[in-house]
């Protein structure tokens, strides 16, 4: 569908292929794309499965849906006319280039509102599973070693101390999951108000401070230049040990070498990573050996909870837009003075009769 814009001016959405297995299903069920189809909107899957879209995939849309391709300066090489949108179906936006994005006129969004919950829920259910050694328990069933219970004895979690490095939307939603537990929580986020910690009951604290008080220390930031390694070989050294480190937000955040020689030194009780610093991992990583490890592969939050609400929030945007509004979310907010940008949203507004303000309507 790549191209000039059909006659008669309808809206066109590419939706990146990789949500499509081999048999051509979405392997995400319900993602709310019906709606596109009840507000009359042309929408079809990208041609092609790849890694980072390019021209031939985006030229002359008006919006691209996508989860895992990477957008780089490389994808608007070529380009005559560029989408409006690129909706990030996810709340990590580390493989866009929003410099390009922003120089191109292109508004960028993500789904926190739809990954919130489900990312909040993996988080708990992952510091339930390694304090309690859910995935050695069962490997001692199924291979017949079911006398080396006593080895496994877990930790419980009421009552201890649970420390976050982000405190953003996702991180407080934990925030609400934990207290039945009665948790005392501590976060290190440069950026959270005081305020907001405090009406969550949450104490802030330089991520040293974190790192040396908790029982389990949960990662939640985004990655950026400057959480990169936020989780290195001097911070382990800081953590109890029988404290344990979970990563459910960007792999290079942690230094993953430097925490499997914690991890074998017995420096730190154990560990629970959805993501990982290469991914998916080298089969001879030491990680996957290890049983004090419980590894998922960066899906621990795939329901259809998280289908439906990335989704949804996804297929809000491309309906904003596609009526001349500026969408919630947008992660590079440099580009709502782009003449582009401001220009076309004007017309689109014009056209379906909604009121706008110098072509952007918040």
């Amino acid at each position: 569908m790549a191209g000039d814009r059909p006659a008669g001016g309808r809206f066109t959405v590419g939706v990146s292929r990789d949500f499509l297995d081999a048999d051509g299903r979405n392997v995400w069920g319900d993602i709310r794309l019906g709606e596109l189809d009840a507000a009359g909107i042309d929408w079809d899957y990208l041609p092609r499965d790849t890694d980072e879209l390019l021209a031939p995939d985006i030229d002359g849309l008006d919006a691209v849906l996508f989860a895992a391709p990477a957008v780089t300066a490389r994808t608007f090489a070529g380009v005559t006319r560029s989408p409006l949108l690129l909706a990030r179906f996810g709340v990590g936006y580390d493989a866009v280039d929003l410099d390009a994005c922003t120089r191109h006129g292109v508004l960028v969004t993500i789904t926190p509102d739809g990954a919130r919950r489900p990312v909040a829920t993996a988080a708990l259910t992952l510091l339930l599973a390694v304090l309690h050694n859910v995935t050695a328990k069962d490997r001692l069933v199924r291979q017949g070693r079911w006398s080396e219970k006593e080895q496994w004895m877990g930790l419980g979690l009421t009552g201890r101390r649970v420390g976050l490095l982000g405190l953003g939307n996702t991180a407080r939603d934990l925030v609400g999951l934990l207290r039945p537990f009665e948790v005392e929580v501590l976060a290190y986020d440069p950026y959270c108000p005081p305020e907001t910690a405090a009406d969550l009951g949450v104490r802030l604290a330089d991520a040293d401070t974190v790192m040396a008080q908790a029982d389990a220390v949960i990662v939640m930031c985004v990655l950026t230049e400057e959480t990169f390694h936020l989780v290195d070989a001097r911070r382990l050294a800081l953590m109890k040990p029988s404290a344990v480190l979970l990563n459910v937000a960007r792999g290079p955040i942690v230094d993953e070498a430097a925490l499997i020689e914690a991890l074998r030194a017995g420096r730190i009780r154990g560990a629970g990573l959805d993501v990982f610093e290469t991914e998916p991992p080298d089969p001879s990583n030491p990680l996957l050996s290890m049983d004090n490890v419980i590894l998922s592969p960066h899906s621990l939050a795939w329901t259809d909870e998280m289908s439906a609400g990335n989704g949804g929030s996804a297929v809000r945007a491309v309906l904003d837009v596609a009526t001349g509004r500026l969408p919630r979310f947008v992660v590079n907010r440099d580009v709502l003075g782009h003449a582009y940008l401001s220009e076309r949203l004007g017309a689109l507004g014009t056209e379906t009769g909604e009121p706008t303000r110098a072509g952007v309507r918040p």
